[in-house]
């Protein structure tokens, strides 16, 4: 008889595109993560994956079941928090990942009306990069996170869209670049591009947003900052990591002779299926979901 840990296996490489990136994912061995598939594929008498090239791809069968397989993860995951809701009381602790790339600003009313109505729950604010709150929320390091919006998220994800955020071309002040009256396609390509990017080897988001061929990556915005005070090469970032610099006028705003639709991107709420939330976390939660971020917004008081 099939299991969960089994299905589980099967949906994350069809999700994942490889049995080890499935493996890194769900932190097994590649070989439990193969053996898992294949004992599927004997229990239920079907080939699940082609196996003939250099990465598993469905079949037929796999594809028909995909979908299915993930509705009795889903619902098991919904089952277990449930039960564990039934016995709601506050939190001893609630940890919230906010990416660096959205200001703070609008959480703290919130959580100083946290502090008063929770005073005895300890909060934890995490600050990752780029991409990186859905793996924190997924491998339940995090009940709550906020994060620039992605095309997909894992299943058993609930996802709210908050607002947006402002993004922005910049340069140091005496960059070449920034010297420019007008900026357009061609003169973005002749220069080095620094791009934000998930500690995540898989996660290739990053990849959307290059325009030049030469290009540096990294995971904080922070070092992006740093980098571009240097001299080094021009960025897209979002207006709550630019504000100050512009203010300063160490960096300065790229006079883009193009309209990008991008420029201006969501801001995603996202939570957990299957990490139940106490009394304290779903009231935060429900308050969150009133939130309104608009462009613009500073990251710091």
């Amino acid at each position: 008889m099939w299991s969960l840990e089994q299905l589980n296996c099967f949906v994350t490489a069809a999700e994942t595109g490889s049995f080890s990136a499935a493996a890194r994912k769900l932190g097994k061995a590649q070989s439990a993560v193969s053996m898992a598939i294949s004992n599927l594929e004997i229990d239920l008498n079907l080939e699940l994956f082609q196996r003939s090239g250099r990465t598993p791809v469905l079949t037929d069968a796999g594809r028909a079941l995909l979908e299915t397989a993930s509705s009795v993860l889903l619902s098991q995951q919904e089952f277990t928090a449930h039960a564990a809701s039934l016995g709601e009381e506050d939190e001893t602790s609630l940890c919230i990942a906010l990416e660096q790339n959205i200001s703070t600003v609008p959480l703290l009313p919130l959580l100083e009306t946290f502090a008063e109505r929770f005073p005895y729950v300890t909060v934890e604010l995490l600050d990752p990069g780029s991409g990186d709150v859905a793996e924190l929320i997924r491998s339940h390091r995090a009940h709550i996170g906020l994060m620039i919006e992605q095309e997909h998220y894992p299943m058993g994800f609930h996802f709210r869209g908050i607002g947006h955020s402002q993004v922005v071309a910049v340069a140091h002040a005496d960059y070449p670049l920034a010297k420019k009256p007008s900026v357009d396609l061609a003169d973005l390509r002749q220069h080095r591009q620094l791009i934000g990017r998930s500690l995540d080897p898989d996660n290739r988001s990053h990849e959307r947003y290059r325009l030049s061929p030469r290009v540096w990556l990294a995971e904080s915005p922070y070092s992006i900052l740093e980098l571009l005070s240097a001299g080094i090469g021009w960025a897209y970032l979002h207006q709550a990591v630019v504000e100050e610099k512009l203010a300063s006028g160490d960096l300065v705003e790229l006079n883009l002779a193009y309209q990008q639709a991008d420029l201006l991107q969501g801001i995603d709420l996202i939570w957990s299926d299957s990490r139940p939330l106490g009394r304290a976390g779903q009231w935060f939660l429900q308050q969150l979901q009133r939130l309104e971020y608009s462009p613009g917004l500073n990251r710091s008081v």
